[in-house]
């Protein structure tokens, strides 16, 4: 860990800091509590990663971005975004909640697949990271939190059409990626038509992969309370050398699909806003397990989810009351796991008042869930903020949290592993106590938290003759604390030039639930310790550079450190350098990482 703190001293000696500092930064709405919300009155852990943070980036895809995020932690099996699973401070990759536009993109096959539905980076206008327990908010999934990624708008001169090359690059292995978009503006009607396609020979034998993208986002009724639709399909086809299984199955191959048609639109009025919601989510996931003779093994899944949301919030004098149901129906159709299908209602209430002057903060709120092939819950929780200075903040809540077992767990079956059709959900009591010093040019942020599971679901087996079977196997404590820092400043040569540095870390422990288990697959592995620097330079007007150093240590003591670059010209041409350490390191499942390579090209974005 040394390493950083001279790398970040050495790159700061080389610039004078001015301290007249006063940029102002626009509060940021999220969807974290269905209330809209300002980002500096909402008293829980949430990052915001805007679309500045994602242009200045050495990254190009969703997971390698969020992989920048303390706390998160995103166990790649390749490059390009192909696959990999998502954890927030040390939960499970079937415990975090991704949504697009607050459309919940959750797949009931199972949490491998809940990055199958991520987005060109070009499209994104912010991603926003709501840590701790989220379930009485979102619901099902969100044991750990949720992620939403909120697509851009886009303005431009009514009666026009504009086309537009938005990337061009190639890179080491081959790597060759392309998008291109179009514009259409009228008079009560605006639409953005992309298409986005991201290929390569591969790192390593087997690890080639190519990636599409076709979405279509449409407004209309732009001049009084827009109807947003929105159509995405992404088709993922890649080598999966070593990624499940063992490491020594090299011949596996994989094509996943995830398509989603939404349509939202927000209604208010002095005292009320509502925001009704109907979207379907599809996925398709083909795994073979010797890529050239599919005869051996082939896994074929489908699966289907139809929802209708509505959300709104009532405002009056003594507070905001936030509410909402969603009615989900779910399928699916597998070789493997046969044909399921099941219904899910969700209720929710949510109210926040203030006192003492309106510095004390208070946000009680209670969750209710149906499945109907479970059972009924409720899931309760509060919010606590104060106001200590316009300034500083401190904050605490407490949330009941739970996640049922995915149709993977209840029925999976192959030569060594055996679902369990009894499996009960997963559930948790979650804590957290935070706060929060925003200045025009400082800003900190620290919490502690600690979660309480029971139900913990694992494959276990008593002697290793024994087929791998899931159960729910006991209980587990992590408890963590977390810490960001950020300084904005000027060089001294060119003060219009502003630069920026940024540090976090974050800290998790376990302790060891598989008491009286002789083997256990999915032994625990946290990112123990994780740490995140950031340096963004503006050299002279029109050159920005951007340096990310990542140092992580799992709970087995295995660490790695990893140092990525990105010089950008303002008009456009970028060069990106990965791992410049040329760390040999791997993520998961024993899938080792790519060394140093480099992409070249041109980015020019969406206006």
């Amino acid at each position: 860990m040394k390493k950083v703190f001279t790398l970040l001293i050495f790159l700061i000696s080389n610039f004078s800091v001015s301290q007249d500092q006063t940029t102002d930064l626009d509060e940021v709405v999220v969807l974290s509590s269905k209330l809209d919300l300002p980002f500096s009155k909402n008293f829980r852990t949430v990052k915001i990663i805007s679309s500045e943070d994602i242009k200045n980036s050495p990254v190009t895809n969703v997971s390698d971005l969020l992989q920048e995020i303390t706390g998160i932690d995103v166990r790649r099996r390749g490059v390009g975004g192909v696959q990999g699973d998502l954890y927030i401070r040390g939960g499970g990759f079937d415990q975090t909640l991704l949504l697009v536009d607050g459309m919940k993109m959750d797949d009931t096959q199972t949490g491998h697949h809940t990055l199958n539905m991520i987005l060109p980076l070009y499209l994104i206008e912010r991603v926003e990271i709501i840590k701790g327990p989220a379930a009485r908010i979102f619901g099902q999934n969100a044991f750990n939190g949720a992620i939403n990624i909120v697509t851009k708008d886009f303005e431009g001169e009514k009666g026009t059409i504009h086309m537009n090359l938005n990337e061009l690059s190639y890179g080491s292995y081959e790597q060759k990626n392309i998008s291109l978009s179009t514009k259409i503006t009228g008079e009560n009607i605006k639409s953005l038509i992309s298409y986005s396609e991201n290929r390569s020979d591969g790192y390593r034998h087997n690890t080639d992969y190519k990636r599409n993208n076709y979405f279509i986002k449409t407004s209309f009724n732009t001049n009084k309370s827009p109807v947003n639709i929105i159509t995405s399909f992404n088709e993922n086809k890649f080598g999966a050398n070593g990624f499940y299984a063992s490491p020594s199955a090299t011949e596996q191959y994989e094509e996943t699909q995830a398509s989603l048609l939404g349509i939202t639109t927000t209604i208010n009025s002095e005292k009320l806003s509502i925001t009704p919601r109907l979207y379907w989510r599809r996925g398709q996931d083909e795994y073979i397990y010797i890529r050239d003779n599919p005869s051996v093994y082939r896994n074929l899944h489908k699966t289907n989810k139809v929802s209708a949301e509505l959300s709104g919030s009532y405002f009056s004098k003594s507070g905001i009351t936030g509410f909402g149901m969603d009615l989900s129906t779910v399928n699916i159709s597998s070789n493997n796991l046969g044909e399921h299908k099941r219904t899910t209602v969700n209720l929710f209430a949510d109210y926040t008042f203030k006192l003492f002057d309106e510095k004390l903060f208070i946000s009680p709120g209670i969750a209710l869930s149906y499945f109907s092939d479970m059972s009924f819950h409720s899931f309760p929780g509060i919010d606590l903020g104060y106001n200590m200075s316009s300034d500083f903040k401190i904050y605490s809540n407490i949330g009941k949290t739970y996640r049922i077992p995915t149709y993977t767990d209840l029925y999976y079956s192959d030569r060594t592993t055996v679902g369990n059709e009894n499996l009960n959900p997963e559930s948790a009591t979650s804590t957290e106590l935070g706060l929060k010093y925003n200045s025009s040019n400082f800003k900190f942020s620290a919490a502690l938290f600690n979660r309480n599971a029971k139900n913990i679901i694992d494959y276990v087996k008593s002697s290793e003759n024994d087929l791998w079977k899931a159960e729910n196997i006991g209980s587990l404590t992590t408890k963590g604390y977390e810490f960001d820092i950020s300084y904005s400043f000027k060089s001294s040569y060119d003060l219009s030039n502003v630069n920026s540095i940024s540090i976090g870390y974050t800290n998790i422990s376990d302790d060891n639930y598989v008491t009286d288990i002789n083997f256990s697959k999915y032994s625990l592995n946290s990112l123990k310790h994780h740490l995140i620097s950031k340096l963004n330079l503006k050299y002279i007007k029109n050159i920005n550079h951007s340096i990310v150093y990542k140092y992580a240590e799992r709970s087995d003591k295995s660490n790695y450190s990893v140092l990525d670059s990105k010089i950008m010209y303002k008009k456009g041409l970028y060069v990106y350098i990965n791992n410049i350490l040329d760390e040999i390191y791997s993520e998961t499942n024993l899938v080792p990482m790519p060394g140093r390579s480099f992409l070249v090209g041109f980015n020019f974005g969406i206006d």
